[in-house]
């Protein structure tokens, strides 16, 4: 018997296939903690901590610093060339404002007369309960309406600020964990202020940096009030009732 062959009709041959064209994506790098870092912002976008304020003199600075040397506990002190008196806080400001705030500062100080400043009692926030920040108040005229201006004109200019009551007040250590409170002292101190400052402050692992970005000095007519010692040698003695911030 005769086997018949079948000749196999070969395939066509697939048509070639198109390469799909390779789009380059940006290497990502994993952080050590497996989430996909975000971008360092740019310089344009950073944002400065700045604050309004009078700076404490060196003499009245050291007179606090001895003080300070009776805290006990978690206390950290404020560094006696940082001491001030907040006017006015802002958080967050775009570099590209500075020159308004500087411009405001200017034109609200302008008028302003070199101011007395005293120093009165201690006192704690809150005053109730585990306080937070130990400090010592202060009296001056018109520091109340120089902080009310400064803030409305912050907020005119559309940045952000703080909206608590004004209380003039130096801090003098903040509390860092469980700590005893120090018996209430009173100050014979105090100094004729002549110029407020817009400053920066950069947050460190060791503490803040405070950089000085401009200083408005007061131009009014001098007040003929009497301004009290500023010795660092200036007596602090105890008193019955402590002071609320």
């Amino acid at each position: 018997m005769t086997r018949t062959k079948i000749r196999k009709t070969p395939r066509p041959a697939a048509p070639p296939v198109e390469e799909a064209p390779q789009i380059e994506t940006p290497e990502v790098t994993s952080s050590p903690t497996g989430r996909t870092p975000r971008p360092a912002p740019s310089q344009q976008d950073r944002t400065l901590r700045l604050f309004y304020a009078l700076k404490v003199p060196s003499d009245v600075a050291a007179a606090l610093a001895e003080a300070q040397k009776q805290l006990r506990g978690n206390w950290r002190p404020v560094r006696a060339d940082q001491f001030h008196i907040t006017l006015a806080y802002l958080p967050a400001v775009p570099q590209g404002r500075v020159d308004d705030l500087k411009r405001l500062g200017a034109a609200l100080t302008k008028d302003v007369p070199p101011t007395p400043i005293r120093l009165r009692g201690t006192g704690y926030f809150p005053n109730e309960g585990s306080p937070r920040v130990w400090f010592v108040k202060v009296e001056a005229e018109g520091l109340t309406e120089l902080a009310a201006g400064l803030r409305a004109g912050i907020k005119e200019l559309g940045l952000e600020t703080d909206d608590l009551p004004f209380k003039a007040h130096v801090t003098l250590a903040r509390k860092k964990g469980p700590a005893p409170r120090l018996s209430p002292l009173t100050f014979d101190l105090g100094w004729q202020a002549g110029n407020a400052a817009l400053i920066r402050s950069t947050l460190r692992k060791t503490g803040p940096i405070y950089d000085t970005v401009s200083t408005f000095r007061f131009r009014g007519a001098a007040s003929e009030e009497p301004v009290p010692p500023t010795t660092p040698h200036s007596p602090l003695t105890t008193s019955p009732t402590e002071e609320t911030p």
